[in-house]
């Protein structure tokens, strides 16, 4: 049995973090996942699932401290805003993705915005503090994951960001709101009652709760441990504490402040170009480089001559999905990335708007379509690959197999194209100087002075004004 201390060895290295501790790495690492989140959470901003939780947020709100991305005029109270806005950012399944499996930044950004301006009253927040709340809550899940093999491979039980995410975010805003190692732990030990969301509601309107429940949770178990509310002080130590979540728990101390290493340090996050589960991601580019035997510079593919198409990949059951019939199902199912894929010659937003989900063609490419789960081909986003095998009518067969796509932290996004993801992302919600003004705020985020500058940019002043002016001027 190990020894019981792991809790308060976290409770101590959160309290104990300096940004002298950030290296290089991390901090551009960091300002990177930053940006892209912040991008895709504009863009959640228009959904639907965004707009029912505002509605709902708004019932039971009074206080309107602080801002909704996208909504120059909406304020609510920090829970609820951290909350909306992470609901936002995992909307379309588009932010980031770490191995092990979690989706990091989206419940720990939300929380540190929210929270910035809540207290920005009487304290100012500089960008260096935003810096290293948001590494603390990043690192804290990085080192939960690593508590159990499990955590490896693809979930089968919980998403992850309803676990990780929920105590990433209480450790990131007990950071920034200064507390105590006492009180540290006690943020970690509530924030676990809060944690664990089913799988089941994969390919729903309800996962992207997942990650706006953790930012909201994890900041709520912050305000009540700074209040004074106690829990179990071994929460991180006991199988029957944080271990519930996994099998073969083996929690294990942080590095010494005196020569830190952050995992962000080690191993990079993977960043998506079209918003889908993270594994339709190889599929897609497996049969972009398939398409290219049957239909070039442009051509229509001819579906007419493929007799089946044959996807190998691993065995992931909530990404198995013939037919998907909403632009949710779309997002988790290999089937829907290859024929789309091979079909558009591209994958894009626009991919699983309904009228594309349902075309006929789109039907009759899927119902020609089957699955095969390699023994080799294990569920591990460090290790999987995706290969597609084409038949034609004539007995031609060719195939293409991705190990490694472009986004994925071993062949990370260039900057140009994250910064052409973040303008294509913002263009219905920012003018094009508010989504400029955003990227140069964030590559000169560690001497940023005042995060209300970022916070007043992603309302998008702006852009309602333009928009306001435009009708002003219509006849």
């Amino acid at each position: 049995m190990w020894a019981k201390n792991i809790t308060g060895n976290f409770a101590n290295v959160i309290h104990g973090l300096t940004t002298s501790h950030l290296t290089d790495v991390v901090i551009q690492r960091s300002k990177r996942m930053i940006l892209d989140t912040l991008g895709v959470g504009l863009l959640g901003t228009r959904t639907d699932v965004f707009q029912k939780m505002v509605q709902y947020s708004k019932v039971y709100s009074s206080d309107t401290s602080s801002s909704v991305w996208g909504h120059p005029y909406l304020k609510l109270p920090a829970l609820y805003a951290a909350f909306v806005n992470g609901v936002a950012i995992h909307s379309m399944d588009f932010d980031d993705t770490w191995h092990p499996a979690t989706h990091p930044s989206g419940p720990v950004l939300a929380a540190l915005l929210a929270t910035s301006e809540a207290i920005s009253k009487n304290q100012r927040i500089s960008g260096q503090d935003l810096l290293l709340a948001f590494n603390v809550g990043i690192e804290v899940q990085g080192r939960l994951m690593h508590f159990s093999k499990e955590a490896s491979n693809v979930p089968k039980r919980f998403h992850p960001p309803s676990i990780l995410g929920t105590l990433g975010s209480a450790a990131a805003t007990a950071k920034l709101l200064g507390l105590d190692q006492f009180k540290c732990k006690e943020a970690l030990a509530i924030a676990a009652s809060y944690a664990g969301a089913p799988l089941a509601n994969a390919a729903t309107q309800t996962k992207p709760l997942h990650v706006g429940n953790a930012s909201r949770h994890g900041l709520e178990a912050t305000t009540l441990a700074s209040l004074g509310l106690q829990a179990n002080k071994q929460i991180l130590d006991l199988e029957s504490g944080f271990g519930v979540f996994y099998t073969e728990y083996l929690p294990q101390t942080l590095p010494s402040l005196e020569c830190y290493s952050w995992l962000l340090g080690q191993q990079d996050v993977a960043i998506k170009s079209f918003p889908a589960h993270l594994g339709t991601h190889w599929m897609a580019e497996a049969a972009l480089a398939a398409r290219k035997h049957l239909a070039k510079n442009g051509e229509s593919l001819p579906i007419g001559r493929i007799k089946t198409v044959v996807l190998k990949v691993p065995d992931m059951q909530y990404v198995n999905r013939q037919f998907p019939s909403s632009e949710h199902e779309a997002r988790h199912s290999f089937q829907f990335a290859a024929c789309s894929a091979l079909l558009d010659g591209c994958i894009s937003v626009e991919s699983f708007k309904g009228r594309n989900i349902s075309r006929p063609e789109l039907k009759e490419l899927l119902s020609k379509t089957c699955l095969e789960h390699p023994l080799d081909n294990h569920p591990s986003f460090n290790s999987l690959y995706c290969e597609i095998v084409i038949t034609l009518q004539d007995g031609n067969t060719f195939s293409e197999r991705c190990d490694t796509f472009y986004g994925h932290w071993r062949k990370p996004l260039r900057r140009a194209d994250l910064v052409k993801k973040f303008h294509a992302n913002t263009t219905t919600v920012l003018s094009l100087e508010g989504a400029k003004r955003i990227i140069e705020t964030v590559d000169d985020l560690e001497r940023l002075e005042d995060c209300r500058v970022l916070i007043s940019l992603l309302q998008g002043h702006e852009w309602t004004a333009k928009q306001a002016k435009l009708r002003n001027e219509l006849p």
